[in-house]
């Protein structure tokens, strides 16, 4: 029962906000944290997926490598020494 629980709030979610795209079950191959200012930037490589998940928390979290995760996401273009990059913006992360 609280597995439909975290389906309709995703599904809510998703629907205040069509950009979202939800994903369940996907293998995280990196993680990578680096500190920046106050907070810890945490970018993500996951299995099959040729873009950059990122997203930050104030504390440094165990590391998610090889991990299963359920994500929420939209996507995003961040400016590199002037390339533009597509990543895509963690908005929601579990542990699947």
């Amino acid at each position: 029962m609280a597995s439909s629980n975290k389906s309709d709030s995703v599904k809510k979610l998703i629907k205040q906000h069509p950009k979202l795209t939800h994903t369940e079950n996907i293998k995280v191959v990196s993680h990578v944290q680096r500190e920046i200012g106050e907070w810890f930037l945490n970018t993500l490589m996951l299995n099959g997926v040729n873009v950059a998940f990122k997203y930050k928390r104030k504390k440094l979290y165990k590391s998610l490598t090889g991990q299963y995760v359920n994500i929420t996401y939209y996507p995003e273009i961040e400016t590199v020494a002037g390339f533009d990059i597509d990543i895509m913006k963690i908005v929601r992360l579990k542990i699947a």
